[in-house]
């Protein structure tokens, strides 16, 4: 018999009252995700089931009760039933006292599979973030829980990757009047330098980088602004000087056409929605949200939990199996270079 090589992957259940339930159950009857890897899939059974239904597919899967119970060797995806939600208990379509503890224990046990070298990635299905903080008032997002939970302050970073083209961001879940404040030269290299070393990570050899600008036409040579003069040249020339092949900065408007047409492999921006647009735009069922920083890849999909669908069968799985898939070449990929 050949050598299974395919990885084992974590996949944690998210939001139960949006169409995390539903999506856990398409991927589990996935042949193209059964092909790529072992999933060991961390929730109640209960709930998906109830996502069985929604989604009419019947999953096969060997279940346990706790983690220490996950063998060895399996032949069909593994279910860790933990059976700490009846879905009988939930309203499907907004946030939930009950939702959020659920996805966070879901997340957590998935951490610690990782982190004890048992899965090679971790992936889930979309939380809410109002429903995470019922649960654990000091959540942020998903970045800040990692660290917590991995005990690491190492720099970390959400990307979105869609089609081969990654985006990263100086800046994330903060209000948009904090953003200029916490644009530093500093912290654009760091920025730079973390997108650098993540997509080498994932197989880039030398990961094309453009740098967006922060006001409008790029500052118009100081006329709109100085950011780009005073701040976001010098951590392009130092990032330079370093060995990074980083250019910019860009006006933000077209950086992503230039992208798209191939001359970047990725565009660092410097606020959250400053890149999310674009990438929302050209492919909004596809996209992949990764959290790079961390000792193994960390994969969802970009969009969220889509309450105003929840429960009709009508969720597109595109993103999330994109998700489970780039998790597991980027698992595969870094076990082939630690060989």
């Amino acid at each position: 018999m050949a050598h299974d090589i395919r990885p084992k992957i974590a996949l944690a259940m998210g939001d139960p009252c949006g169409i995390s339930p539903e999506l856990t159950a398409h991927l589990m009857a996935s042949p193209a995700i059964r092909e790529a890897m072992h999933l060991i899939v961390i929730g109640d059974v209960r709930v998906l089931s109830d996502g069985a239904d929604i989604a009419k597919v019947a999953p096969t899967f060997e279940a346990v009760q706790t983690v220490d119970a996950i063998p060895q060797r399996a032949e069909n995806h593994l279910f860790v039933d933990l059976g700490t939600l009846d879905p009988a208990t939930i309203t499907r379509g907004s946030a939930s006292q009950a939702g959020g503890p659920f996805a966070l224990a879901n997340f957590r046990a998935a951490l610690d599979l990782a982190k004890s070298g048992r899965v090679s990635a971790v992936t889930f299905t979309p939380f809410n973030k109002a429903a995470m903080r019922m649960a654990d008032p000091a959540y942020d997002d998903e970045i800040s829980f990692v660290a917590r939970a991995c005990g690491t302050t190492a720099p970390a970073s959400e990307f979105n990757i869609l089609d081969g083209l990654w985006n990263a961001r100086v800046t994330s879940h903060i209000a948009l009047k904090d953003v200029a404040e916490r644009i530093t030269t500093e912290a654009v290299l760091r920025g730079l330098q973390l997108t650098d070393a993540s997509m080498r990570q994932a197989g880039y050899s030398t990961p094309r980088i453009a740098l967006a600008a922060l006001n409008p036409h790029g500052g118009d040579n100081g006329n709109f602004g100085r950011e780009e003069i005073d701040i976001l040249e010098p951590a392009v020339a130092a990032a330079k000087r370093g060995g990074l092949a980083v250019e910019g900065p860009f006006p933000a408007d077209t950086v992503f056409v230039r992208a798209k047409a191939g001359q970047f492999d990725a565009v660092l921006t410097l606020y959250h929605d400053q890149g999310q647009i674009a990438m929302k735009l050209m492919g909004f069922d596809r996209g992949v949200t990764l959290l790079g920083g961390f000792p193994f890849p960390i994969c969802t999909p970009a969009h969220g939990t889509a309450y105003e669908i929840a429960g009709k069968g009508i969720a597109n799985t595109g993103a999330a199996c994109a998700a489970l898939l780039l998790a597991a070449r980027l698992a595969s990929h870094r076990a082939r270079a630690a060989t």
